[in-house]
């Protein structure tokens, strides 16, 4: 076992060598890992810029023995967004785009870290329970590195989200049933088969791929961290580990302390940890039947849930909800304005970085994150080409001048 890294339960404190365990045994708490430093400061720091245009780059603060994936995972653009920020009211607004990961998503991170953990204990298998990207994002890091992959999806997830896995080689089970029921199922599955279900019995592994976005952001805003951030919620890992990331950046000196306010942005028809928010709730109430485009979000009863209630309040922040019809608005506003074509679970993001910029939340001036988790062109048919954006003409000059009579005017 690593002697740079170790487990221990987030709930009781007890510790654990970093093996395949994802519960705690005394109080069947989630498992988190944590580090021992060699260096900090300016020497870690030297180390991590001196490292290759990847999540790697953070090798010292992942819980990986040796990196041997080939993907150029991470190290995703961080866009200053100034035309949206004027149309928000906010003076230092950047996009963190993910969209352009090996498998367009966030989820290549997460399932990085974890594929090289399934081989370093052992396993030839990595499976998934999975809204879309997730799938995805499994089966092309099991193509990279020799192994099988087997992913469990409900069979109401947008098609263009199973044409990746099968191409990639993965073996997709379709499941009538929500996010939820395909959870349970594939508990019972890991029960009986030797695979390393990534978010699942790999999970303490796999949710530390999601501090490398915070990562790169504190690098990107040349070591610092932002007053706020904006994050999409489903599982709430990626914002709990959001925290973390913070958390572990000041520990190791490499970022001055600040106080990171953290949002959470959920669609509206499954939104149970911002209902909680809302009603002053410690705990959430599941949401039994999700109805919302945000098909990757839709998970009725998030595992860190109640974290990030904790975690929201504690930094200053909160979680808010948005509608379809804002989602599909946001889409468009930041594809026309920014040039990046997002998925619904992005655009529950950017409708409620909208919502906080309006509601006074988010200060003008405070320098602002907003993750963007996925790429549009796995969903087009959320935002079908308007018809008047669209003309048909015939391969002749005067059909076009007839079509654009402006064109005239001009020369």
């Amino acid at each position: 076992m690593s002697q740079r890294y170790s487990l221990r339960c987030r709930g009781c404190g007890a510790a654990y060598p970093a093996d395949d365990r994802h519960a705690c045994e005394r109080c069947l708490g989630p498992l988190e890992v944590v580090y021992e430093l060699d260096g900090r400061g300016d020497a870690l720091r030297r180390t991590i810029e001196s490292g290759d245009g990847s999540i790697w780059r953070y090798w010292p603060l992942l819980p990986i023995d040796e990196p041997r994936d080939p993907g150029q995972v991470g190290w995703t653009p961080l866009q200053r967004a100034d035309r949206l920020g004027r149309q928000l009211g906010l003076r230092n607004l950047f996009l963190k785009n993910d969209t352009v990961n090996p498998s367009f998503s966030f989820k290549d991170r997460v399932v990085a870290i974890a594929a090289q953990k399934a081989l370093e204990l052992g396993y030839g298998t990595i499976a998934c329970a999975s809204t879309g990207n997730l799938a995805g994002a499994v089966a092309a890091a099991a193509a990279r590195l020799g192994l099988e992959a087997v992913v469990f999806v409900p069979s109401t997830i947008e098609p263009a989200k199973l044409t990746a896995p099968t191409v990639y080689g993965a073996k997709v089970v379709e499941v009538d049933g929500t996010y939820d029921e395909v959870n349970r199922l594939c508990a019972q599955v890991a029960d009986e088969r030797h695979w390393a279900f990534v978010n699942f019995t790999l999970r303490p592994y796999y949710v530390e791929g999601s501090k490398t976005l915070l990562f790169e952001t504190a690098e990107q805003l040349e070591w610092r961290l932002p007053d706020a951030v904006v994050i999409p919620v489903a599982s709430g890992a990626l914002f709990v580990n959001t925290a973390k990331a913070a958390r572990e950046l000041v520990d190791a000196e490499l970022v001055r302390p600040l106080r990171a306010r953290l949002f959470g942005a959920q669609p509206e028809g499954c939104a149970p940890v911002a209902a909680a928010f809302d009603h002053g709730e410690d705990h959430y109430v599941p949401v039994r039947t999700p109805r919302t485009i945000a098909h990757s979000l839709a998970i009725g009863a998030p595992a860190d849930g109640n974290a990030v209630l904790a975690l929201s309040r504690d930094s200053g922040g909160a979680v808010v909800s948005a509608d379809d019809d804002a989602i599909v608005a946001a889409i468009r506003t930041v594809a026309e304005g920014e040039g990046i074509f997002v998925e619904p679970a992005a655009g529950v993001t950017l409708a409620c970085l909208a919502r906080l910029a309006r509601e006074g939340a988010i200060e003008p001036d405070d320098l602002v994150v907003a993750y963007l988790t996925g790429n549009g062109f796995k969903t087009p048919e959320v935002v079908p080409a308007p018809e008047d954006r669209r003309i048909r003409i015939g391969a002749r000059l005067d059909d076009f001048e007839r079509a654009f009579p402006q064109a005239l005017e001009v020369a």
